[in-house]
Formats: C-alpha cells, sequence, structure tokens
C-alpha cells in the first residue's frame, strides 16, 4: 500500500492525494518523490486518462521540505557535493516528470502550500484553491534557494515582479491576492474545492484526449522555444490531428448538432 500518496482513477479522471496530514504532507523526508514518479509513468501509459486533480489530505496541501531532513544536511557531517546529488537524484526529478505529463494536471489546493508545496501547483497546468488555501515561496526563510525549479516555475505563473516579491520576502498570501496575482484562476469555499476541481477536470476530459495532450504539449514547448519553432511543430501535430478518428467525429457532431463521442 502507498504511504504517501493515493491513487484514485473515476471515468476518464485520476486522483492524486497527497496523504501524510500529520506531517503536512511534505516532498522530502519520505516515499513522496518516487511515488510521484510511479504514478505519473502509470498516468502517462494509460490512454484512459484525460485529466489529473492533484490535492492533499488534512488542512494542509504540502508544507514543501521536511525541517529535519534539512537539519541533517545542514548540522551533520554530509558533504556538499553529496547534497548537490540528493537534489540532483530527489526532489528535482519531480518537476521534470510532473511538468511535462502530458495529461492535464490542476492543483486542488486545499490548505497552505509552502516551499516546494507551491512549487509543485506551479508544476501544474491549473490551480483551483479553497478559500483556507495559502501560499509561500518561503526558502529564503530557511536560509536555503528554491532547489525544485521555484526559480524558473513561479515567474512563469505570475511574473517576475510578483515572483520575486514573494521568493525574496517569504511572504505568505491567502488565496484572495493569489487570485488576483493570477497564482490561481477560482477561489471556492472549501467544501466546493474537491467538486470545482472535477467539474474543471470532466470538461477537460470531454474533449479529444490525444487533441488535448499535443495542445499543452505545445503550450509547455511554447514557454521556451521561438514562434518559428512552435509553428513548425504545430505542422507536425495538426497533421496528425486531423487524422484521428476524434477529429472526423466533433466534425460529425457539429454539421449534425450532437454531442460528439470522443474514443481517443
Amino acid at each position: 500500500m502507498s504511504a504517501f500518496l493515493k491513487y484514485e482513477q473515476s471515468g476518464h479522471v485520476v486522483t492524486l492525494t497527497m496523504c501524510q496530514p500529520e506531517r503536512r504532507n511534505p516532498l522530502t523526508g519520505n516515499t513522496a518523490v518516487e511515488e510521484f514518479l510511479a504514478a505519473i509513468e502509470k498516468i502517462r501509459a494509460d490512454s484512459t486518462v484525460r485529466a489529473v486533480i492533484l490535492t492533499g489530505e488534512g488542512p494542509a496541501f504540502s508544507s514543501g521540505g521536511d525541517i529535519k531532513t534539512m537539519q541533517e544536511q545542514s548540522f551533520g557531517d554530509v558533504d556538499g557535493m553529496r547534497i548537490r546529488e540528493d537534489y540532483r537524484q530527489g526532489i528535482q526529478r519531480l518537476p521534470l516528470a510532473l511538468f511535462n505529463l502530458e495529461v492535464p494536471t490542476i492543483a486542488a489546493v486545499n490548505g497552505p502550500a509552502v516551499g516546494a508545496g507551491l512549487d509543485l501547483t506551479c508544476m501544474c497546468d491549473l490551480r483551483v484553491a479553497s478559500d483556507k488555501a495559502k501560499f509561500a515561496e518561503s526558502f529564503v526563510k530557511v536560509g536555503i534557494i528554491p532547489g525544485d525549479g521555484g526559480a524558473w516555475l513561479l515567474p512563469r505563473v505570475i511574473g517576475m515582479s510578483r515572483a520575486a516579491e514573494l521568493s525574496l520576502t517569504g511572504r505568505m498570501i491567502d488565496a484572495a491576492t493569489a487570485l488576483q496575482w493570477g497564482l490561481v484562476s477560482q477561489v471556492v469555499p472549501h467544501d466546493e474545492l474537491m467538486p470545482a476541481a472535477r467539474a474543471l477536470a470532466e470538461e477537460i476530459a470531454a474533449n479529444p484526449p490525444q487533441v488535448t495532450r499535443m495542445t499543452k504539449k505545445l503550450m509547455r514547448e511554447g514557454m521556451h522555444q521561438s514562434l518559428a519553432s512552435i509553428l513548425e511543430l504545430s505542422a507536425a501535430y495538426q497533421a496528425l490531428a486531423h487524422q484521428t478518428a476524434d477529429h472526423r467525429e466533433a466534425v460529425s457532431a457539429f454539421l449534425e448538432k450532437r454531442k460528439p463521442d470522443f474514443k481517443g
């Protein structure tokens, strides 16, 4: 049985729940990374999955790094090069896997998302927040830097100025501010969080899954490629899209004024 991450599928939607609430769902000092990588690979290989919801059990979404692990690295007899390699083989594998997953992902932020917990939400495509959610890029408060890719992720979500404000002060913001800054797309009453995330996931899952995956991939590539390169990639993807049965179904359903039935 999983020690950290609960994997549940209902229809075309997978829900991943971090389930160490007594520790506020940390991402280090446990099996979190390995379990995330296994779940992401399972999702990647399963063509029936069309959307993913990521949330936390208990009052917190994720506290980020485990303080006890940090203490052992800082005060124990641990070589700096060993710490570097621990990051590369540990937490840094998570953003590469989750950010590049082609299935659309939604972070349902049920409570505080702190440090790597905030960065985890930024690895997802969309963020829906409970009115109890809070956010902090708080690495500076414990004397370290964002070692999990936060310096790349956060500015791409909320812009460089807002990201600098959060990263350099370590300040915590509430859900209303997160909505104003564009960190989240919705804020809902706490009891409505999972229904709202599920409704969004179902809306995504109702579309042709192969085209949805390619659309996400294009958007990800567009974050660091030139317009010319994206146009070339778009032409190649469009050639594939035009040849799918779902494209033919979409056109037929539109002309026949009926709801399409996409098979993937």
